[in-house]
């Protein structure tokens, strides 16, 4: 299975699904879903915004200037 990105999908959800549903792009407002980066960490993309957000000891990093491009 593969995320909208592209890459692999995580095992096991990067944030709780309770959470995820809450939580929101700060660029655009829209959904998040899980991911996992080049390096193999976790990350949330928001194909709106073409970001991804990094995921760190299970936080997720909501900062614009956090964010990568997706590939």
């Amino acid at each position: 299975m593969s995320t909208t990105n592209g890459s692999p999908a995580p095992a096991t959800p990067v944030v709780a699904a309770w959470l995820r549903a809450d939580l929101r792009c700060p660029v655009t407002g829209g959904e998040l879903v899980d991911a996992v980066g080049p390096d193999g960490e976790p990350r949330l993309d928001s194909p709106q915004a073409g970001l991804s957000f990094p995921v760190r000891d299970g936080v997720p990093i909501l900062l614009a200037h956090e964010a990568s491009p997706l590939a």
